[in-house]
């Protein structure tokens, strides 16, 4: 089957179009990437980040909606208009990747999920740890029963930030349960559903005088216990310490950490715990090597070409979506 034809449209400073864009690129056995879209003046803004583009044309917004031989975009600006360039690609036919969590207002949001799913177009948003292949199994052993009834999941997403990020994030409410934490509450609704009630605790640690909302907690309640996300942007060892604990009745499982490097790729730990010995140390096993960008771009093309659907519907992203706002604050 032929390649994908594709542009990016737009870049930032904190998310991944940089790692979309040079995957893009890597892949060209899959994608045809016909260049590349600054809608919202990113060359002037982010001057660090342009490299990544030597080599690719520069396009106009109208020359990639009105060209019918590009079949996709991946659509990575700056989270305030996500939804605003997702939309009118849309509306030109194209299949969508988008970068999480998709735009600040909910009504802009649900109009582009009415749309796309409306007229069947392909969309699919960023989150990474969809596409980390421990989670994914996990995930699908809870779903099968092996863990028994879930009790609880316990998220956290930490970082150790430079205040320019932390100020940054001031242009969200929720501020890092908006640009972290939205990963945790799609892992946590994957495997529990819907809450009965969110408590949303997003707090500033006020360090160095940022008044940002730099630590997120958000509580969701559920009929047999109540799980939580967590992420905070002034914690030393914090990537270290991003996890993933499911405890059912059956089996516990801690993911910890959620991601390390070696080199460019990475790996996951894993460890299971299923006897009642309070000295059981579980059985740890580790991934192999993986890249979570290639593995989510080329789900994105199989889609694009019509070999696989999408695993995540159109009314989930739409209920994740509502979900984050309310653990937002919102």
């Amino acid at each position: 089957m032929s390649k994908v034809r594709i542009a990016q449209i737009g870049t930032s400073a904190y998310s991944h179009g940089l790692e979309i864009f040079d995957t893009l690129k890597k892949a060209n056995d899959i994608f045809e990437v016909a260049g590349y879209v600054l809608p919202e003046n990113e060359r002037e803004k982010f001057p660090d980040r342009m490299g990544v583009f030597d080599g690719y044309p520069e396009l106009t917004l109208e020359q990639v909606l009105s060209d019918p031989s590009i079949q996709a975009v991946t659509v990575e600006t700056e989270e305030i208009y996500l939804t605003k360039y997702a939309l009118k690609a849309a509306k030109h036919g194209k299949k969508i990747h988008m970068e999480k969590p998709g735009g600040t207002g909910l009504k802009e949001f649900e109009k582009l999920i009415e749309y796309v799913k409306k007229n069947n177009i392909v969309f699919q948003t960023g989150y990474m740890y969809r596409y980390n292949p421990i989670i994914k199994k996990v995930i699908e052993d809870v779903k099968s029963g092996e863990y028994g009834e879930i009790v609880s999941v316990e998220a956290q997403m930490n970082c150790r930030h430079k205040d320019c990020l932390r100020e940054w994030l001031s242009t969200f409410k929720g501020g890092m349960m908006f640009f972290l934490g939205c990963h945790l509450i799609d892992l946590i609704l994957q495997i529990q559903g819907m809450p009965q009630n969110v408590i949303a605790l997003n707090r500033s640690t006020v360090m160095n005088g940022i008044n940002s909302e730099d630590y997120g907690m958000a509580v969701l309640e559920y009929d047999n216990g109540i799980s939580f996300a967590k992420t905070c942007d002034v914690e030393y060892g914090g990537f270290a310490r991003r996890q993933l604990v499911i405890t059912g009745t059956k089996k516990t499982v801690e993911i910890k950490p959620l991601e390390r490097y070696l080199g460019k790729d990475l790996f996951t730990d894993v460890t299971v715990y299923n006897a009642e010995d309070w000295n059981d140390n579980g059985v740890t096993k580790r991934s192999e090597l993986y890249d979570r960008y290639l593995d989510m771009m080329t789900d994105f093309a199989e889609m694009v070409q019509g070999k696989k659907e999408n695993p995540y519907s159109y009314d989930y992203e739409l209920e994740l979506y509502r979900l984050i706002l309310r653990c937002c604050g919102l």
